[in-house]
């Protein structure tokens, strides 16, 4: 499974100049950028593309910044992400109140864009424990992300690696419903030669593996979504 530093981030500001200079920044450290100009744009982003983090400019022209990250923190595709406000207003009411909201963390302009890397860094080893080595349970099916082992109900599970870095991105995030865009973007990468039939023909022959000797279906298939890694009611 890939690093923190491959994560794909999401910046949201107005001003293109400080957009495209973190684009670059953010680039040259190994990381996946999307951007948006508006409040409106990086809400339909955050749905579309299942960012790993979320910089956002307070600053922003119709919605505000901090609009946005309430109504991200408040939708169930999107509540998980981490939001690190940038904003001007450094007095210590503005931080609160943007911290009151569910912003993650709070960078003030002008910041040094190492320390910002090393903020977005600390969220994402929290948000991304297995880019961290760390080990991923869920029901019966444990996950070693250091060993690249996988068991259910402490049976073996044999599979190729990619279904591996598909059942590690369920179990870091399980419930959640992950359209076959998303786990292009995650499994393959954004320069992987692959469609949504390709995820179709992974996901199947994961669920293979899962449901090896009569075990129940862990993988939920939601019509015209995705899927998810969840459990029978």
């Amino acid at each position: 499974m890939a690093g923190v530093d491959s994560a794909h981030l999401l910046v949201v500001e107005d001003e293109i100049a400080q957009m495209e200079l973190l684009r670059y920044n953010l680039e040259k450290e190994g990381f996946t950028v999307s951007t948006a100009e508006d409040g409106d744009e990086a809400l339909l982003l955050a749905q579309e593309e299942g960012p790993d983090a979320i910089l956002l400019d307070w600053m922003l022209p119709s919605t505000s910044g901090i609009e946005v990250c309430r109504q991200l923190k408040q939708g169930e595709e999107t509540r998980e992400i981490p939001v690190i406000m940038l904003t001007a207003r450094g007095e210590e009411a503005d931080r609160v109140r943007g911290l009151e909201t569910g912003a993650d963390d709070y960078v003030v302009k002008p910041y040094s864009v190492g320390e910002l890397i090393a903020r977005i860094r600390a969220r994402l080893r929290i948000s991304r424990p297995a880019a961290t080595g760390a080990t991923l349970k869920f029901a019966d099916v444990t996950v070693d992300t250091t060993e690249h082992r996988a068991t259910r109900a402490g049976r073996p599970l044999r599979m190729g690696p990619t279904e591996f870095r598909l059942l590690t991105v369920f179990m870091e995030r399980p419930k959640r419903v992950w359209s076959r865009d998303m786990l292009m973007d995650r499994v393959w990468g954004r320069d992987g030669d692959v469609d949504q039939r390709t995820v179709d023909v992974h996901v199947g022959r994961l669920r293979k593996v899962l449901n090896s000797g009569g075990a129940d279906d862990l993988i939920r298939t939601v019509r015209g979504a995705g899927y998810a890694l969840d459990v029978a009611d």
